[in-house]
């Protein structure tokens, strides 16, 4: 008979195999609050992966969703990278394949293709660069071309369009599920009845949404505007897993999310259990294939090297 843990106890196995094996862990900051108060490191995918790439554990536990742990494998292809629930996808992710890719490619030819950094590992090795949500418009800017390609989403390709107006940006219909669930209707009735209050969105919310917030970043932006900032409340537009990071960090202030629709299932899918189990059992590898790798390691340098 299987006995099963308790919170603490999985704590505690989760600590010993960590130190057993030479692993570390990493959490996405739309975690559950529990594995992200496990975590080694809780940030945004990139700086998570290349965070890791620095340690020298041998295992790397990535809490998060399948491109993510991509990006970790890319920047360690010397270490094991186990995603704890192996259907923890991102949808917007798997908007655009590979071959969709080459068939735009053929349709814009010669114009270079910015390639979100959530993205498949595949498509980042057939774009010419990456960029994150942090730095998509500086990354844009450094292209000589007046037109680009920008994939996969839509509404970050939106922004960088009105934040560079001389150029011409061709945008992918992909999109993140909850952020486009925000309404701008929402906002207004924010606005109606909580006055001031500073209201700071993700650029993957829709453009009308966008358009009414008083600060437009990525996680690790409104992590750092709402540190700096005398306010004292805020209205927090993106994936609800962050309201941990905030209220931990600033605990004299308060934090309010701006639609219920905020919630990332697929991010929610990571328990504490499958902590335990990756690092247990070792399941879940993710594997990339050398050339694929080498190609979006590619896009990714060049990104790196631009910001």
């Amino acid at each position: 008979m299987i006995t099963k843990l308790n919170t603490q106890e999985l704590i505690h196995e989760i600590n010993r195999l960590k130190k057993e094996k030479k692993a570390i862990i990493l959490a996405h900051n739309y975690q559950r609050a529990e594995v992200q108060d496990i975590a080694d490191f809780v940030g945004d995918s990139l700086e998570l992966s290349r965070k890791a790439a620095k340690t020298k554990a041998d295992i790397i536990v990535f809490c998060g969703v399948h491109f993510m742990a991509e990006s970790a494998k890319i920047f360690s292809p010397d270490k094991k990278i186990l995603l704890p629930v192996y259907d923890a996808i991102c949808p917007m992710a798997d908007m655009i394949d590979v071959a969709q890719l080459r068939l735009l490619k053929k349709e814009f030819p010669n114009i270079p293709v910015v390639c979100y950094i959530n993205s498949s590992a595949e498509v980042k090795g057939e774009s010419d660069i990456c960029c994150t949500s942090s730095n998509a418009v500086n990354v844009v800017k450094s292209l000589d071309e007046d037109k680009v390609l920008f994939i996969p989403d839509r509404n970050l390709g939106s922004y960088v369009a009105k934040q560079i107006p001389e150029k011409e940006i061709v945008c992918w219909d992909g999109f993140c599920i909850s952020h486009n669930r925000v309404r701008s209707d929402e906002l207004d009735m924010v606005r109606k009845h909580r006055g001031k209050i500073k209201i700071l969105v993700h650029p993957e919310c829709s453009p009308d949404v966008v358009e009414k917030a008083d600060f437009v970043g990525s996680t690790s932006q409104i992590i750092k505007y709402v540190s700096k900032a005398d306010e004292k409340e805020f209205v927090i537009g993106t994936e609800m897993g962050i309201l941990h990071s905030l209220e931990h960090q600033n605990p004299h202030k308060k934090f309010y999310l701006l639609s219920p629709s905020l919630i990332c299932s697929n991010m929610k899918k990571t328990r504490l259990e499958d902590v335990y189990r990756a690092l247990k059992d070792e399941i879940y590898e993710i594997k990339v294939d050398k050339d694929i790798m080498a190609a979006a390691k590619k896009s990714l340098d060049l990104m790196l090297k631009i910001s």
